[in-house]
């Protein structure tokens, strides 16, 4: 059992992930890195040797079976950067967290399909109607809300998400201990309790302390595939989202305000360096290159599939499956079931994932 030592290398407030992904990779093993001596780490080039020597005294008081009862007991889940379940979107960035803590259910998320909605605290009602009108527009599909369960445009995205029956992603900057702000308490059970996944990479007694926000952000937008921005001034937190998103090669998008309010003085900025304008939620669909599809017309799909279609879907309905296993299911041929499969992936009813595996939509 190696996850406690990814929870140990977590508790320590004085390293931060960079670190300890710097020994994963050089050990390749977590409990080698953990279990590192001052040798050893000396031998790995850009150490820095301050937190190196800090590490190793605070390691010695740690004892990481203790560390992981404690976490389990909270009933919080967890993923290390070496799980399999660990955001693609998200191992791609720079600096990205060395471990995931986690409540809720992750198999309600489409990962393929997340949308960061970030803006001011001190929001207008003109910005939170924009938020509603635009995710009203996703209402009944597959597409995931992402972010930060601050209050202002934060609060209002994954209301709105909820309102419409999307899933939610919502991503914290302090453990599972505190509730920040405590006026959202309501809003992250109903997260927690069937509507999506509340993240954060603090351990569970870490407080909401300033520098962590910023920090959070950077996860927001590395687990989604755009940004869109209702309201921000020009030194927001809004604004840092948006320029992370820039640096992760993602989609940045902004709603127009008016010209009168000083928190759309970052929206502008943006605009006139080239993010998309958003006016509807069509304009984000565009920008993302997505479509998306109701129950409804899903529902249509499906009725409309004859015979051997059945068949594959039934074989994959449960849980992924690879093109020898659905071959075995369904005793169908190997150039039968690959044009099928073709067929059935342009319709939107399936999709390939990790290579030749395939899943239901």
């Amino acid at each position: 059992m190696k996850d406690k030592y990814w929870i140990a290398f977590s508790s320590i407030e004085q390293i931060d992930s960079r670190f300890i992904l710097k020994l994963f990779e050089y050990f390749q093993d977590i409990e080698k890195a953990f279990n590192a001596n001052s040798a050893e780490l000396k031998n790995i080039e850009g150490l820095s040797v301050k937190k190196a020597e800090n590490f190793l005294k605070l390691r010695d008081k740690i004892n990481p079976d203790n560390l992981l009862s404690q976490v389990t007991n909270k009933g919080i889940k967890y993923l290390s950067f070496d799980s399999d379940n660990y955001p693609a979107t998200l191992k791609n960035i720079d600096n990205p967290p060395a471990l995931l803590y986690y409540k809720g259910d992750l198999s309600l998320i489409n990962f393929d399909k997340t949308l960061a909605v970030v803006g001011s605290r001190k929001t207008s009602k003109y910005a939170k109607d924009a938020v509603n009108l635009i995710i009203s527009g996703f209402k009944d599909t597959d597409i995931c809300i992402v972010s930060g369960l601050a209050s202002g445009i934060d609060t209002t995205a994954h209301l709105a998400a909820l309102e419409n029956n999307l899933k939610t992603i919502g991503v914290i900057a302090s453990g599972f201990d505190y509730i920040y702000p405590s006026a959202n308490k309501e809003l992250y059970k109903k997260i927690e309790n069937g509507n999506g996944v509340i993240f954060t990479e603090y351990y569970p007694t870490f407080e909401p302390l300033k520098f962590r926000f910023p920090q959070r952000n950077r996860i927001v937008s590395g687990l989604s595939y755009g940004t869109l921005v209702a309201e921000a001034s020009i030194k927001s937190g809004a604004l840092i989202t948006a320029n992370l998103t820039l640096d992760q090669g993602r989609e940045l998008m902004c709603i127009p305000g008016l010209i009168t309010n000083p928190n759309t003085e970052g929206i502008y900025k943006l605009l006139k360096n080239g993010a998309a304008l958003i006016t509807k939620s069509e304009d984000v669909l565009e920008a993302l290159n997505w479509e998306i599809k109701t129950p409804e017309q899903l529902k249509i799909e499906l009725n409309d599939l004859d015979e051997t279609e059945s068949k594959i879907l039934k074989a994959i309905e449960i849980e992924e499956k690879g093109i020898d296993e659905i071959m075995s299911i369904t005793k169908l041929d190997l150039d039968t079931l690959l044009i099928n499969l073709t067929t059935m992936e342009l319709k939107g009813i399936i999709e390939q994932v990790n290579g030749d595996r395939y899943k239901r939509v």
